[in-house]
């Protein structure tokens, strides 16, 4: 069974985020959680509330085991972005962006996939070959 947490308007970059994202997929939530522990970027902070939460979701409401649980995904999706701007010199301006994410985590008691460390290489002329 999958169960889910979402945080909201988190602010921080997307793509800052989805570093750390790529690093928790897959693995079982003790050992993602212990990643988190010690990886030192704020988005490492981020994720551990939202997998903390998806943890706390599937043992209140559905009665799962968390030692079972694995994340099956972790995605840091664009938010909106706080536009300001800041004066520069001779009356012009700059602009300044602030974008927010939304992380969401995918729970599962389901086996784990394993991770690849990339994709098979197929070339143009074996694929027209087929």
């Amino acid at each position: 069974m999958d169960v889910k947490a979402i945080s909201k308007y988190v602010r921080i970059s997307p793509l800052k985020a989805r570093d750390v994202a790529r690093e928790i997929q897959g693995l079982p939530v003790g050992q993602a959680l212990s990643l988190l522990t010690f990886t030192p970027k704020k988005a490492a902070v981020l994720f551990t509330k939202t997998l903390k939460s998806a943890v706390a979701n599937a043992e209140h409401n559905f009665d799962l085991n968390p030692d079972a649980l694995i994340v099956k995904s972790a995605v840091a999706n664009h938010g909106p972005v706080h536009k300001r701007m800041m004066p520069l010199a001779k009356g012009s301006s700059a602009a300044i962006r602030k974008p927010m994410a939304h992380l969401q985590i995918i729970v599962s008691d389901d086996k784990p996939v394993v991770k690849t460390k990339g994709r098979k290489h197929v070339s143009k002329t074996a694929a027209a070959a087929e």
